[in-house]
């Protein structure tokens, strides 16, 4: 038995969601742009106080760890230690585009021998990208690509590549291989989270909550104002 209060803020949505036993039984989401810090506290509450109102204790807090939004992880990893700290749990770190791949995997019907591509936006022609085989094992490390023809040929002319993601619609005029599939509007929500948690949590891949740090993939640079007050 297990229950796990999921965290994810690597991209606009802010989500949270607690599942027990690999089934998502509480969920809250908001699509209103990045705002975590407005949300999030609330909805954690909220999460927080459904599992106690039904008795159900929790056993870990686990966070989307990026890539993704440099502010965004840093106020969902925040608050998933604060979690961890006040109620003596284990935090365990779900990477970003592995969570956008379950939902593809689980709803569309991707063809035997293909690959997943999840992107995320990183302004310009630059995603954050990783590649997958149907069993989630790693094809391609993530990385930061700057997306040409090109860039995923070797694994196009292989066979299907499937490439989704808010970084993906940007790229559909780039890559016009006939092996490449487009599929629209997949998020990284927590309510998805629960696979990749649990798997981690079965083995033990917990993180050290001191010390645990997202993986921003790009160091954080920060601009001087355009206009001077």
């Amino acid at each position: 038995m297990s229950c796990i209060l999921h965290i994810e803020t690597s991209t606009d949505v802010c989500s949270v969601a607690v599942s027990e036993d690999g089934a998502c039984i509480y969920s809250n989401e908001d699509y209103g742009g990045p705002n975590h810090a407005v949300k999030l506290g609330s909805f954690v509450d909220e999460a927080l106080s459904f599992a106690d109102s039904h008795a159900i204790p929790f056993d870990a807090v686990a966070v989307a760890c990026g890539p993704g939004s440099y502010t965004g992880l840093r106020i969902g990893v925040s608050m998933a230690k604060g979690v961890c700290y006040g109620r003596d749990l284990k935090l365990l770190a779900v990477p970003t585009l592995e969570l956008l791949a379950v939902p593809v995997l689980l709803g569309e019907k991707v063809e035997e021998g293909a690959l997943l591509c999840p992107m995320i936006d990183a302004r310009r022609m630059e995603v954050y990208a990783a590649i997958y085989d149907r069993s989630l094992k790693t094809v391609r490390e993530v990385g930061a690509d700057i997306v040409t023809s090109d860039t995923y040929r070797e694994y196009l002319d292989r066979g299907p590549v499937y490439f989704f993601g808010n970084g993906a619609a940007k790229c559909m005029q780039e890559i016009n291989h006939p092996n490449a599939r487009f599929i629209p509007d997949v998020k990284p929500l927590a309510k998805w989270m629960s696979p990749i948690a649990e798997k981690r949590m079965a083995e033990g891949r917990f993180e050290d909550v001191a010390y645990f740090v997202p993986f921003y993939l790009k160091d954080f640079v920060a601009k001087k104002p355009a206009r001077q007050l």
